[in-house]
């Protein structure tokens, strides 16, 4: 537990909460519930062994910070993740009521396991042991099953070395949910076409037979998809979506909308990740409202610009 004032608030909670959730009670001298409170609190903060952190507010000496929240009784909690309030609670709520509102936002052990494990990977990744990185999110998917971000990771470099099998059961259960997580349908349409390289006897052509075969026929779909299908395990993805825009133009109903369901599936692999969440947004505002110093400025991603460019091309021969 730690005092806050407006001096330390941008630290001891914004910047705190982009890495830990942090429970803000704001309270008073002369509040008796806030003298109930304030020890549950405390005793929760230990038991939870740092899974979030509390701090303390006095409502009447830091009353910009208040009125920053709409602070209007005491006691009242505000939890904040990511740098922005997710919920909050009035009054002195008994322990049980206070342990099912952590355990609504408060990630397990076992989760926060699995993101360790994860980010130990992404660490071994970029230096380049790709094997010890699929150890540890093996054991991250282990610990915690429903961590798709674990899950997601680990099929996706299972994928990139040919672990066909293993990579295939682990999109099972995501697969199974309606409607079905559209990166992980995408790890599916990129799994399928390197498996039929690998199986297809067109996946030993030449790129210069296959336009052979077009240059015959215009409409010969199943050759333009097949490489497009070669392109992908070439790793050449504009050349695949461009293939795949001359069936689209064609026939947007061909094989089921194969050749649309493919782009898409390119697109969501080519899309950046989302940057982490920043303290202040472009107001110059932290999530309290509270002025900080200068403004975040965003820099136009060339990999955002290639994925926004060829949505672009979709959508225009869609229409």
């Amino acid at each position: 537990m730690i005092d806050v004032t407006i001096q330390n608030f941008e630290t001891e909670v914004i910047a705190a909460s982009m890495s830990t959730p942090v429970l803000v009670d704001f309270w008073a001298d002369w509040c008796g519930p806030c003298k109930q409170l304030g020890p549950l609190l405390e005793k929760l903060e230990e038991d939870y062994a740092g899974r979030f952190k509390l701090v303390k507010i006095n409502a009447d000496e830091e009353q910009q910070l208040a009125g920053a929240f709409g602070i209007r009784s005491l006691p009242t909690c505000i939890l904040l993740m990511g740098g922005k309030p997710v919920d909050g609670f009035m009054g002195a709520i008994p322990p049980a009521e206070l342990r099912a509102f952590l355990d609504k936002h408060i990630p397990s052990e076992e989760a926060l396991l699995a993101e360790s494990e994860t980010e130990e990977a992404e660490a071994l990744l970029e230096s380049g042991d790709t094997e010890a990185a699929m150890a540890k999110l093996a054991d991250a998917v282990a610990a915690d099953p429903g961590n798709d971000e674990a899950r997601f990771d680990y099929a996706r470099l299972l994928i990139a070395e040919g672990g066909f099998e293993e990579a295939r059961a682990l999109l099972a259960e995501p697969l199974t949910r309606i409607p079905k997580p559209l990166r992980f349908e995408a790890l599916l349409h990129w799994m399928e076409a390197l498996e039929f390289v690998g199986t297809d006897e067109r996946g030993q052509w030449a790129l210069a037979d296959f336009d052979a075969r077009i240059a015959e026929n215009k409409r010969d779909f199943d050759t333009r998809f097949a490489k497009s299908r070669m392109l992908i395990a070439l790793g050449d993805w504009t050349g695949a979506m461009d293939e795949l825009l001359e069936i689209i133009m064609r026939d947007k109903t061909w094989n089921q909308e194969a050749a649309r369901k493919t782009f898409v599936a390119i697109l969501e692999l080519l899309t950046p990740p989302k940057p982490k969440a920043s303290a202040a947004d472009g107001s110059g505002k932290s999530a309290g409202g509270i002025e900080l110093a200068g403004k975040s400025v965003a820099e136009l991603d060339p990999q955002a610009e290639l994925v926004s460019k060829y949505r672009r091309k979709l959508s225009m021969s869609l229409n």
